[in-house]
């Protein structure tokens, strides 16, 4: 599971011990609710029906999946589907090909989720072996559904916008800046991508400046 509320705060009061800008953040907008997925299968499967599309369309097409093909949290029920079946309840024909991709890796044992190496990029090098999971969505699993304290999403736009304003950069820094800027703050980089994505919302809402 993902990382509790309690290893959340104690990581962001580490942060924000070393670092200014997590402090200053946390006074204006608060410690941020855990963000906790299922471990397994139904996740990456819901990470792949959501790609590109609105959370209101995945939630109808993952509805339309329960109707047409049985249980989407069965592998073997998208395996066992004809492309058709999975036409029929939303998914377009490339992520009809992803989700059977995925499927057919978990059934034949080539990707054992309950059993991903302990080293996180050996991890997400696992994941990214499936057709249509990309970097950003091994690492949102590995952060969501496994809890892994030091993933770091740096390619995430809106992290990458979020940490140059928490640390006062006048425009947004580059993937490569943020992976730089972030060495110092291990083993709490998930956190820090957690903050960063609450402290979006939070000026987002509040009439702060985006």
């Amino acid at each position: 599971m993902g990382l509790s509320a309690v290893d959340l705060r104690a990581a962001l009061e580490a942060l924000a011990a070393i670092e200014p800008g997590f402090a200053a953040g946390l006074e204006r907008a608060g410690f941020p609710e855990p963000r906790i997925r299922e471990p397994g299968y139904a996740t990456l499967l819901r990470t792949i029906v959501g790609q590109q599309v609105s959370v209101a369309a995945a939630a109808a097409v993952w509805r339309k999946l329960e109707q047409v093909v049985g249980s989407p949290h069965d592998p073997e029920a998208i395996a066992r589907a004809t492309d058709e079946q999975l036409r029929e309840a939303g998914l377009s024909r490339q992520k009809a090909g992803y989700a059977r991709s995925l499927a057919e890796e978990v059934t034949s044992g080539r990707l054992a989720l309950q059993h991903l190496p302990g080293d996180d990029e050996e991890a997400i090098a696992a994941l990214v072996r499936v057709k249509g999971i990309g970097r950003w969505s091994a690492e949102i699993y590995l952060l969501f559904a496994e809890g892994r304290p030091d993933i770091w999403p740096a390619g995430d736009l809106a992290v990458q916008v979020e940490i140059g304003h928490l640390l006062g950069h006048p425009a947004r820094p580059s993937e490569k800046l943020v992976r730089e800027l972030a060495e110092g703050w291990r083993p709490h980089r998930g956190a820090a991508a957690i903050f960063a994505w609450h402290h979006y919302g939070w000026r987002g809402t509040s009439g702060a400046p985006v």
